[in-house]
């Protein structure tokens, strides 16, 4: 529709997007504050416990920077979640296990996470539901995919490998 000669977009999708991550993340944050933990340690916790990781790998896989893996994973060993031990292969590196603490609390914290994005998505039913998942997932693995948004912080940490 033109506006002092302009043709506006149809949508604004950029606010569409960012606001829906906003509000989502800001709910997720809310409801895993109930036992004491955050966003970043659940997903380190979610990405760590399937399998033993160094740092970077962990890192990589929680799509985090280096600085605040290590934040994160100091404040999981001080709470008994996890603990780092060193690489047999190689002293300057650490590998990541999830403890049986951390494991029961990811159980929980799945199920916290699951109620969440079902109330998040409420209004959508069955179907709708899945095709809306669906076409994000489309997006986010065809023309959102790139740039990623851990690209440059990748980048960097492999060309100095």
């Amino acid at each position: 529709m033109p506006q002092h000669g302009r043709t506006l977009p149809t949508v604004d999708l950029s606010m569409l997007l960012n606001q829906a991550s906003y509000a989502v993340s800001m709910r997720l944050g809310a409801a895993l504050a109930a036992i004491d933990i955050s966003v970043k340690t659940y997903c380190v916790l979610a990405k760590g416990v399937e399998g033993d990781f160094t740092q970077a790998q962990l890192a990589e896989r929680a799509w985090m920077d280096k600085t605040t893996m290590v934040n994160v994973l100091d404040d999981m060993e001080r709470s008994g979640l996890a603990s780092r031990t060193m690489s047999p292969t190689d002293r300057r590196v650490r590998i990541v296990a999830i403890t049986a603490k951390g494991r029961s609390l990811l159980n929980k914290a799945d199920a916290i996470v699951q109620t969440t994005y079902d109330e998040v998505l409420e209004s959508m039913t069955g179907a709708r539901r899945t095709e809306f998942l669906n076409e994000l997932t489309a997006l986010v693995e065809g023309p959102l995919a790139a740039p990623f948004h851990m690209e440059e912080q990748l980048r960097t940490r492999r060309s100095k490998s």
